[in-house]
C-alpha cells in the first residue's frame, strides 16, 4: 500500500470519527441512552432498589403480658430490623397479615414465662407471609436471631450459662456490611457498556441505512472497513466514558470500595466493550430497520444481560440447563470480573479465565461483523 493511499485512509477515517461524533452530539435520542438511561440506573439501583431486608412490619402479640414476654418483644422493637407494631389479639394481627400492614406475626401464648423457665424452654410462634419467598426466608432468620440473642442475654443477666450444641462464628468477607448496593452497582458497569455498545450501535446503524447515510458513503472511496472503525472508535469512546461516568459515582457518590486495580478493570472493560460493539453492528447487518435491530438488541443482549449475567440473580442458584446457557452471555463474565475487582480485589483465578472469554467473543463478533459488511447496497 502506498503513503498516499495510507495517508488518505487516514483522512477519510479521521473524518468518519468526526462525522459519528458530530451526530451523536446532534441526536437527542443517543444522547438520552447515552448518559441518561446510564444516570436513571444508577440512581434507581443505587438508591431505590435494594435486595436488603430492613424495618420488616411486624406484629406483635402477647396472650399474657409479663416482665419476660415484655422484654422481649421490646428487643424485637428497638432492631433496626424490624417495625414493630403492637396488637391486643392474634386475630387482629391476622387480619393485619391479611390486609398487608405486616409480612409477619411474632405470637407469645400465655404460658410463655411459665415455660421459659421449664428445661424443654418456651415456644414461639411466628407467622410469616410467604408471598415473596425471599423476605419471608429473612424474616424467619432474623427472628430467629433475635430470639438466640435474647435468650443469650437473658442467661448472662441471671449468671448463667446458655448451652448451646453449636456456636456460630461469623465473619462476612469482601462486603462485610452486606449491602446489597455494592452487590448491584459494579453490576451496572457491564447493564451500561450493553445499552452503550449493543443497542446504540445497532440503532444508529439502522438509522442510518434507514435515512441513505450509508447508501452516499458506500458511492464513495469510503471502504467498508473504514465505515466499521468509525463507528468502532466512536462508540467505544463513547463507551468508555459511560464506564468511567459509573465507576466514578459507584465509588464517590454510592460509596462502594474498589479494591482492584482501575487499570485492570479499564482493560477488562475494553475487551466486553468491544465484543458489545461487535454484537451491536452484527445486528445491524441483519436487521436495517431501526425498530427491528432496537427489539433483537433488547431480547438478544440488554435482557439476557440484565437477568442471565449474575447482575441481580446468583447464576448457581438457576436451573443446570439454565446455567449452560448463561455461558453464552457476554455480560455473565463481564459481571464476574468488575464484581471481583469491586469487591475482593484483583483475583486472578476469577480475572483470567473470563478475560480470555471475553476475548474470544470480542474477536468472535468483529470477525461475523467484517465477513457480513460487505460494500453492497442489496
Amino acid at each position: 500500500m502506498s503513503d498516499a493511499h495510507r495517508g488518505g485512509s487516514a483522512m477519510r477515517l479521521k473524518g468518519l470519527v468526526r462525522k459519528e461524533f458530530l451526530q451523536i452530539a446532534r441526536d437527542p435520542s443517543s444522547i438520552a441512552i447515552a448518559f441518561l438511561m446510564p444516570l436513571f440506573l444508577l440512581v434507581l439501583f443505587g438508591f431505590g432498589v435494594s435486595l436488603d431486608a430492613d424495618h420488616l412490619p411486624i406484629a406483635l402479640v402477647a396472650e399474657q403480658p409479663t416482665a419476660d414476654s415484655a422484654d422481649f418483644l421490646a428487643s424485637l422493637e428497638g432492631s433496626h430490623y424490624f417495625a414493630a407494631r403492637r396488637a391486643m389479639t392474634m386475630m387482629e394481627a391476622e387480619q393485619e397479615l391479611r390486609e398487608g400492614r405486616v409480612n409477619a406475626i411474632v405470637h407469645l401464648r400465655a404460658d410463655f414465662s411459665a415455660q421459659l423457665r421449664h428445661p424443654d424452654g418456651a415456644a414461639i410462634q411466628l407467622v410469616v407471609n410467604g408471598v415473596d419467598a425471599n423476605t419471608a426466608r429473612l424474616t424467619e432468620g432474623y427472628v430467629e436471631g433475635a430470639w438466640v440473642n435474647w435468650l443469650a442475654r437473658r442467661a448472662a443477666s441471671l449468671g448463667q450459662t446458655m448451652v448451646t450444641p453449636v456456636q456460630l462464628e461469623q465473619r462476612v468477607w469482601y462486603n462485610s456490611e452486606v449491602k446489597s448496593r455494592n452487590f448491584l452497582v459494579p453490576g451496572l458497569v457491564a447493564i451500561i457498556m450493553t445499552l452503550i455498545g449493543t443497542l446504540l450501535t445497532a440503532l444508529v446503524m439502522a438509522r442510518e441505512w434507514e435515512r441513505g447515510t450509508l447508501e452516499a458513503l458506500l458511492v464513495t472511496r469510503v471502504t467498508m472497513s473504514e465505515v466499521l472503525l468509525g463507528k468502532i472508535i466512536a462508540y467505544f469512546t463513547l463507551g468508555t466514558g459511560g464506564m468511567l461516568m459509573t465507576v466514578a459515582l459507584a465509588v464517590w457518590l454510592f460509596g462502594v470500595p474498589l479494591r482492584g486495580s482501575f487499570w485492570l478493570l479499564w482493560a477488562c472493560a475494553s475487551l466486553f466493550l468491544l465484543a458489545a460493539l461487535g454484537m451491536g453492528l452484527a445486528i445491524s447487518t441483519l436487521a436495517r430497520n431501526q425498530f427491528v435491530a432496537g427489539q433483537i438488541a433488547i431480547i438478544g443482549t440488554f435482557l439476557p444481560a440484565f437477568l442471565l449475567s449474575g447482575f441481580i440473580f446468583d447464576i448457581d442458584s438457576m436451573p443446570p440447563v439454565v446455567q449452560v446457557i448463561t455461558h453464552l452471555i457476554v455480560a455473565r463474565y463481564f459481571v464476574s470480573i468488575v464484581q471481583t475487582l469491586f469487591m475482593a480485589g484483583d483475583v486472578w483465578a476469577v480475572l483470567l479465565p473470563n478475560a480470555l472469554a471475553l476475548a474470544v467473543m470480542a474477536t468472535l463478533f468483529m470477525a461475523i461483523t467484517w465477513r457480513k459488511s460487505k460494500k453492497r447496497l442489496e
